[in-house]
């Protein structure tokens, strides 16, 4: 199968003012967003990309047109899946002022029992609700662009720290009651290759590392889910990653 590079979108005011922004319309990347974003695009500009899908907010566009400028215009898709968690009437509330709320503890501590409750401008869900759907969007997708430019290809999906949690923790077979142990920072990159047995999860949370090691040889046509006893060997012929 291809291999997904799982950006989260730069900063934001409300980021780092502590609100939480959820589907808040016009939430767009501050000074140091921006910053951030130009940074992905020249990590990500030395690889052969061939596919940019996109959260629909404006934080996460934003993020994704800069990373497209570095790969000579590359169109950006966008996929509603791949959206911010709905937080219902905990949308544009501050950190501080949700962590009194008895919700926050469940959240914290046994997320996928909660459901974040209900808004008259917001729609709401359950975060196991929000799981299920960007796992399934992140996997048909991969699917999509193994089947269009086979396993060797790389593409980006920009989303948000909670999504992009979900994904990670589905990808290390871990239950979803884990996944606050998961650290995504705005604008780093999280690495996974599916395979046909199991995901390999790359990078987690990688803000400043080298990329190009991710571009597999041509003749190693995709691996095969099998690990390497001991560990990889840095020949790039290790079991997960010949046929």
């Amino acid at each position: 199968m291809a291999t997904v590079l799982l950006l989260r979108h730069g900063r934001t005011t409300s980021n780092a003012s502590g609100i939480l922004a959820g589907w808040t319309p016009g939430i767009g990347l501050d000074e140091t967003g921006r910053v951030q974003a130009a940074e992905a695009r020249k990590r990500l500009e030395q690889l052969p990309i061939v596919r940019i899908v996109s959260s629909p907010l404006q934080r996460c566009q934003e993020t994704a047109a800069a990373v497209a400028e570095g790969l000579a215009g590359l169109a950006v898709d966008t996929d509603e899946r791949l959206g911010e968690c709905r937080y219902g009437a905990w949308t544009g509330r501050t950190l501080s002022e949700l962590t009194t709320d008895k919700l926050w503890r469940t959240v914290q501590d046994h997320p996928s029992a909660a459901t974040f409750p209900p808004s008259p401008d917001f729609e709401h869900e359950s975060l196991a609700a929000m799981s299920a759907r960007a796992v399934s969007a992140v996997r048909a997708l991969d699917a999509e662009v193994d089947a269009a430019h086979g396993p060797n290809a790389l593409w980006v999906a920009v989303s948000h720290g909670d999504v992009l949690k979900a994904v990670l923790a589905d990808a290390l077979g871990s239950h979803l009651d884990q996944f606050q142990r998961i650290v995504v920072g705005p604008a780093s990159i999280s690495v996974v290759r599916y395979t046909a047995r199991r995901p390999f999860v790359l990078r987690v949370n990688d803000s400043t590392g080298e990329l190009t090691d991710l571009v597999t040889a041509p003749e190693a046509s995709g691996p095969s889910g099998d690990a390497t006893p001991g560990g990889e060997t840095g020949t790039g012929t290790d079991a997960a990653d010949a046929d």
